[in-house]
């Protein structure tokens, strides 16, 4: 079996919005990826295939680290699905690792996450309050996590990542 990661097209779209209901048994992540599509705020959307087959999606918007002195853009990952069937075969491993890759390329700093802490340190992301970074909702400190891209750009700096308001829309 082999996996293709490729950026999401427009005719992937419905296969993306069913399984995103179909991996969290709920509406809410596949509106908010509508919703984030329709206003342009996507940074990266990726797909895995196997024989053309959408299995996998990732994709990651961006955020706001807000300082006391400036504001700096990085990237939100999320949301990330896997279909069930297909789920437990390193297809998400791939969508982040690629979805990393590109992103650094770009010149993104960092990418943030709110997820599960015993899936995503695998991927070098770390507790943001590590770095004085902290979530614009009150989330575990565990659950809101930094992979820095840059760590030269993110050197002595503290202060709260914003989503964007779609996040705080969906329900």
């Amino acid at each position: 079996m082999h996996v293709t990661i490729r950026e999401e097209k427009l005719e992937d779209a419905v296969a993306v919005r069913r399984f995103n209901e179909e991996a969290f048994g709920q509406p809410q992540e596949a509106r908010l990826v509508d919703l984030l599509r329709a206003r342009r705020a996507v940074l990266l959307s990726l797909v895995a295939t196997i024989d053309d087959r959408v299995v996998g999606y990732i994709l990651f918007s961006p955020v706001r680290l807000k300082t006391k002195t400036s504001d700096f853009e990085g990237a939100g990952l999320g949301p990330m699905a896997v279909l069930p069937e297909f789920q437990r075969m390193g297809i998400g491993s791939k969508l982040i690792a690629e979805g990393t890759r590109r992103l650094q390329e770009l010149g993104c700093p960092f990418i943030v996450v709110l997820g599960h802490p015993e899936y995503y340190p695998r991927f070098g992301f770390i507790p943001a309050s590590r770095h004085g970074i902290r979530c614009q909702w009150e989330v575990p400190d565990e659950a809101f996590m930094l992979l820095p891209l840059d760590i030269s750009r993110l050197t002595a700096l503290s202060g709260l990542v914003w989503y964007r308001e779609e996040f705080a829309t969906v329900t």
